[in-house]
């Protein structure tokens, strides 16, 4: 699998544009604000029907502009796949696969699965735990397609017994049977997302292991670990045990809403003793483990996409990656880069084509096979 082209109205810096890409690396050179990281999430939009990193479709139109269109050709297995994005302002996005609509965007996921490297990925390691929590969501989502709806019908559960608990608080009037049908239902969904998680997890690990020791050389100890309260405990014994605390809270303080990815060096938490470049190497060493678990799953190479991931990285790590992300294990790839010269030495030296795109004052210009 592989993008062909892409074409962009209004989208974010761009009025109009049209790129046509190859099946190799991709590449956008450019000062920063040019609008490289604009193109990787329009390719983003494309696979997985949103931008990575702004979750308002509409603060991604052009200022002064009513509406974006995004719209891209895949080749799947020699078959052509045009798939477009649509979304004015003030009204619902259009998601369209071969000019057909979709009823659901969920049924989208999954069919062109993508990976992205950015430095927003921070996130993962700074943030709460939601946000590693949507990091395993995501990549289970893109291999089960049924995945994202048990999770939809989880956090309806969830926020009806939530709301019982606060109408609880507010009335004094407890009803015990109505909490046991929703612990029931909650108790039901939950456990089915846990399975897939833990499933998940126990398949992640040495995919990640493998990575982290080819990027470091095996120097560094670090550790990516699951929990979950219902490592604990059966979940309905745990929601009972925690009733009084929750009446307290007026709020569901166990299940897997709660599950947490732990990130350690050298057994300690990454957050606050890792260094920045061990951080970085963490971060890319689960996204290409995500990238190796798609493949796996899927049958098939994802689309990788790496937004200026040479910021604290060494030459050396540099060249390590940008080896193993070019051969033959790995696809289409798309990467950005302020420096157009550091770009064209690396894959040089490692003798890989790569196709530059510079771009300059919304200007796009094509280097073929530099």
């Amino acid at each position: 699998m592989f993008l062909k082209n892409i074409s962009l109205i209004n989208f974010k810096n761009y009025d109009e544009a049209e790129l046509s890409f190859t099946e190799g690396v991709n590449a956008f050179a450019g000062d920063n604000g040019a609008g490289k990281t604009n193109l990787l999430d329009a390719v983003h939009y494309l696979a997985l029907c949103k931008s990575y990193f702004n979750p308002i479709d509409s603060q991604q139109i052009k200022q002064e502009r009513d509406l974006f269109m995004v719209q891209g050709t895949f080749d799947k297995n020699g078959t052509d796949e045009l798939i477009a994005c649509g979304v004015k302002r003030n009204q619902k996005k259009q998601f369209k696969r071969n000019k057909k609509e979709y009823q659901r965007l969920a049924d989208h996921i999954g069919l062109f699965p993508l990976v992205m490297i950015s430095p927003n990925d921070i996130s993962l390691i700074l943030d709460g735990s939601e946000e590693r929590r949507k990091f395993i969501d995501n990549v289970i989502s893109q291999t089960d397609n049924k995945y994202l709806d048990e999770l939809i019908i989880y956090n309806k559960h969830l926020l009806n017994r939530n709301v019982l608990l606060k109408k609880i608080a507010e009335t004094g009037k407890y009803d015990p049977y109505l909490l046991e049908i929703l612990d029931e239902q909650l108790v039901s969904s939950g456990n089915n997302i846990f399975d897939k998680r833990k499933k998940f997890m126990e398949e992640f690990l040495p995919i990640f292991q493998q990575h982290y020791s080819y990027l470091t050389e095996d120097v560094e100890l670090v550790e990516l670990r699951y929990d979950s309260p219902l490592q604990k405990g059966d979940f309905t014994d745990l929601l009972k045990q925690a009733i009084e605390k929750d009446r307290i809270l007026q709020r569901t303080t166990v299940g897997i809403h709660k599950d947490e990815l732990l990130f350690n060096v050298h057994q300690m938490p990454l957050k606050k003793f890792g260094s920045q470049g061990q951080q970085k190497s963490f971060l890319i060493a689960l996204k290409l483990a995500k990238y190796t678990f798609l493949h796996s799953k899927k049958g098939f190479k994802p689309l990788l996409l790496l937004d200026d991931i040479f910021d604290k990285l060494d030459d050396k790590r540099i060249t390590k990656l940008m080896k193993m992300v070019s051969d033959e294990d790995f696809g289409q790839i798309f990467i950005t880069d302020t420096n157009a010269g550091r770009l064209k030495d690396v894959f040089r030296d490692i003798n890989i084509d790569l196709n530059l795109f510079t771009i300059e004052n919304q200007t796009i210009k094509y280097e073929q096979n530099q």
